[in-house]
């Protein structure tokens, strides 16, 4: 019993980490010019986002592994990121 339930915990570690959109291949999608929407859509909702001027700064990821986008009137203008896999 205890060897069925290991084995379901470790095909659903491995679904969840297989979710996860937070990858070199996503990131190597991104484009300058590129709308929020579009962005989203690739990386799925921003973890957070805040606004300074005409500036839209959004992060998907935590401060240890993340994608930063920023966007000015809608469009992608700088990007980066850190401990991608």
């Amino acid at each position: 019993m205890k060897r069925i339930a290991l084995i379901a915990l470790a095909a659903l570690a491995l679904t969840l980490g297989a979710c996860s959109k937070l990858t070199v291949e996503n990131y190597d999608k991104l484009k300058m010019g590129m709308t929020y929407n579009e962005v989203k859509q690739l990386l799925g909702a921003p973890d957070k986002c805040s606004d300074l001027l005409a500036v839209k700064s959004c992060t998907w990821g935590n401060d240890a592994r993340y994608v930063q986008v920023n966007f000015v009137a809608d469009q992608v203008v700088l990007f980066n990121s850190a401990n991608l896999r």
